[in-house]
């Protein structure tokens, strides 16, 4: 019994903290980084995925997409990246100390990790957590904008998929439906990320444009071009899969090839190339 009050009181805390946040966001719209116009990435432009490391962009490059702690690229269209639904590595620990209550663990008590890049999965399965948590990444959100960025490309959007069962794709829909207005409030479009599973249902709630990896390789880029028409930017970590996807939509899409640390040039693996 006396767990479960703890636990209650953690989570009126953490629901009352997220609407003295909610509050004073919903005043976004006042702020002079808000009144610009939303626009997406331009169709079909040339892009560079610089979200491991920011560096001078490849001659022709308009399009950029950078961390949220990184500068933005000078003259060109910037987009933050943003890891909403999963920790950044080396953030895990402010996580554990700040908001353990809102990270995703398994029957057992133990954290649901993304084994392949070593990252706590977030806890979305709740409305209260969901809203604690975008209160948080609408945060960072704003932050983007005041630094500059035009867009947001939010990540591990299909998070679900590595969460054993702990969540579903309407949970995740569920969260994307704050965001994006936390988004737009601050006067940057908003992408998705990945997933093809979510359909018209990201454009539906007002998603401007996608971003999608390795959608060549897995013959899945007709699926963001569908939705989203040349509004889709795709990143390829093979030469296979490159190949096929500038086949398929590199004629109206954004199409690079990247490795997959996404290092800068001098990296021995660095590797660029677009259609």
């Amino acid at each position: 019994m006396v767990t479960r009050t703890v636990l209650a009181a953690g989570t009126a805390l953490t629901a009352a903290l997220a609407t003295t946040f909610f509050a004073l966001h919903a005043d976004a719209a006042a702020t002079p980084y808000a009144e610009a116009a939303i626009a997406p990435p331009p169709a079909n432009a040339t892009f560079d995925y610089q979200i491991g490391a920011a560096y001078d962009p490849p001659a022709g490059v308009t399009v950029v997409s950078r961390d949220r702690e990184a500068p933005v690229a000078s003259g060109l269209y910037t987009i933050c990246y943003v890891n909403a639904y999963q920790t950044q590595p080396g953030e895990a620990a402010w996580w554990q100390s700040e908001h353990d209550d809102l990270l995703l663990r398994d029957g057992e008590g133990s954290y649901v990790v993304d084994g392949e890049w070593d990252e706590i999965l977030l806890d979305i399965s709740t409305p209260d957590k969901r809203e604690a948590i975008a209160g948080i990444v609408g945060g960072w959100i704003d932050g983007c904008a005041r630094d500059g960025f035009q867009a947001v490309e939010p990540d591990n959007i299909d998070s679900y998929d590595r969460s054993d069962g702990l969540l579903s794709v309407d949970d995740s829909v569920a969260y994307l439906e704050m965001l994006v207005p936390s988004a737009h409030r601050a006067g940057l479009a908003i992408g998705q990320k990945n997933t093809t599973e979510l359909g018209t249902r990201g454009r539906d709630l007002g998603l401007d444009f996608a971003i999608a990896e390795d959608c060549g390789r897995w013959n899945e880029c007709t699926g963001y071009t569908d939705v989203y028409g040349g509004h889709v930017i795709d990143v390829e970590y093979t030469d296979a899969g490159f190949r096929k996807a500038c086949r398929a939509v590199g004629a109206g899409a954004s199409v690079v090839r990247r490795d997959l640390k996404v290092t800068a040039p001098g990296s021995a693996t660095y590797r660029y190339d677009a259609c």
